[in-house]
């Protein structure tokens, strides 16, 4: 899905996802244990950092993290609420960090408004810049058996398989490291983090 389409659909809403999303406590605790042992000890590129609250916590755990977002409301929060920590506005498609001078990459649930086909190209800029053995973590909605487009309250998501979302991490030349399952509960549906590693 094309930038311009995220950034208009997010921030049309960005006062109501701020409220309900933008505080670090909104983070759920096994995702942010699983974060701090994957991007250790960074510094991180949170791609899709929306108004900062991982990036902050991340910052707050000691984890030097930039903010990254296409969304100039979410960075014009972001930078007031927090304004030691450095965001940027841009986008994940297309990243000014030099080659291969970034140890790690937050993409939490930045990538599902992606197109199946969309999705390789943006791991490959992913590792680019990614230093040998550099860490990637990705947050995603997860599905049962097929990648599957779906109504997201924003704009189109997609849900992968996790098995799916591996295979395309790995032909993106990551080798896959651990894999965290949230299941539906309720209204909500189920979600994943996945955790790759810079391979070749």
């Amino acid at each position: 899905m094309p930038d311009h389409t995220v950034q208009a659909a997010y921030s049309a809403i960005h006062t109501l996802y701020t409220d309900l999303f933008g505080s670090p406590d909104s983070l759920a605790p096994e995702d942010t244990t699983f974060a701090l042992t994957h991007l250790s000890p960074g510094p991180v590129l949170d791609l899709g950092c929306g108004p900062g609250h991982f990036t902050k916590f991340l910052t707050d755990a000691g984890i030097p993290t930039t903010g990254i977002d296409i969304v100039p409301e979410f960075i014009t929060h972001a930078r007031t609420t927090y304004p030691d920590i450095p965001f940027e506005l841009g986008s994940l498609r297309t990243l000014t960090a030099p080659t291969e001078s970034i140890p790690a990459i937050l993409a939490w649930f930045s990538l599902i408004h992606l197109t199946p086909t969309e999705l390789p190209t943006v791991l490959t800029e992913f590792h680019r810049v990614l230093t040998p053995g550099g860490r990637l973590v990705v947050g995603y909605f997860e599905s049962p058996d097929t990648i599957d487009p779906f109504p997201h309250k924003v704009t189109t998501a997609y849900r992968w398989p996790t098995d799916t979302l591996t295979e395309v991490v790995t032909e993106a030349g990551f080798t896959a490291l651990a894999h965290l399952h949230h299941p539906a509960s309720g209204n909500v549906r189920p979600s994943s983090a996945l955790a790759v590693m810079k391979s070749q």
